[in-house]
């Protein structure tokens, strides 16, 4: 962002007093116009996350309904020929087990659409309750599915839950007005269990590729990551911290180098380096660094 500069003193002379107000007053319109700039890229990049991290969802949900649809074919097709073989089709029997058949094709059904809407919901204690199932996913893996125990009246409570516990639920609920839109609420949730899950199974890949690469700290929410980076040619190595502040996305806010040269975190690689930390997801921005050959 441009430093205000003050009008010098020959704009001075010739602006004079009412001049030089208009000249201040648009400097200072010009300002609040970038800053606003600003800010809406930050909004559609935080939004743009959030979208491919649903598409990554939806994307290994299908996935899992594609396979259910293919299994349920392979099993009706046999079925099927199984009946043929032992029964005729209009027996008693024969009907009756074509009746199952359906039933059990309309559950699938109905559970693949659950799927695909990304929440699993389950009827508890005869109706008085909801189970609701919140899947998560990273780069078209499936990976944990948490489940909520919601009572329904006399208002939207949650009984019981497996959310980690350093997930903020109750302010999740709160925050999202639950009582009167839990889809807002689920979404919120998701979202969070989303961005938890890509940073941990980020972490889990980076222990996995990178024998040569020194996980030095990093926490249960893995929300900071330390990593001890080796340098080739004999250079220092390179401490990278990687702070995760929104909770709500998969790519670090900040990262920082520390090095024993100084001037090495301020050279244009490793400026480089830093912008591709905080637009990729971490073990694949190592792979570019070490192809660049900036870290070995």
């Amino acid at each position: 962002m441009t430093a205000f500069k003050p009008p010098c003193q020959e704009q001075t002379r010739h602006l004079g007093v009412l001049g030089q107000l208009n000249l201040l007053e648009a400097q200072a319109r010009n300002r609040k116009v970038r800053l606003q700039q600003q800010s809406l890229v930050k909004q559609l990049e935080a939004k743009a996350e959030a979208l491919t991290t649903e598409r990554d969802l939806l994307k290994a949900e299908i996935q899992t309904v594609e396979t259910l649809q293919r299994l349920m074919m392979s099993m009706d097709r046999q079925r099927t020929h199984e009946e043929e073989e032992e029964m005729d089709e209009d027996s008693e029997d024969s009907q009756l087990l074509q009746l199952m058949a359906r039933h059990t094709q309309l559950t699938d059904l109905v559970h693949a659409h659950h799927l695909i809407g990304g929440y699993d919901v389950i009827k508890t204690r005869q109706g008085k309750g909801v189970c609701v199932s919140v899947a998560t996913a990273f780069e078209g893996v499936y990976l944990d599915t948490y489940n909520l125990e919601i009572d329904l009246k006399p208002r939207l409570r949650i009984t019981r839950h497996n959310i980690p516990p350093f997930i903020p639920l109750n302010n999740l609920a709160e925050q999202s007005n639950m009582q009167t839109n839990i889809r807002a609420f689920l979404d919120t949730l998701s979202c969070h269990l989303n961005a938890f899950a890509g940073r941990k199974q980020q972490l889990k890949l980076v222990k996995e590729q990178h024998k040569s690469i020194e996980v030095m700290e990093s926490n249960v929410l893995c929300s900071l990551l330390v990593l001890m980076l080796t340098v080739p040619r004999g250079k220092p190595a390179v401490l990278c911290i990687l702070d995760y502040t929104d909770h709500t996305r998969c790519l670090p806010t900040r990262v920082h180098f520390e090095c024993e040269d100084k001037e090495l975190p301020d050279s244009p690689e490793w400026k480089k380096n830093c912008t591709l930390l905080m637009e990729t997801p971490v073990h694949k921005a190592l792979i570019t660094m070490k192809k660049m050959g900036h870290i070995v």
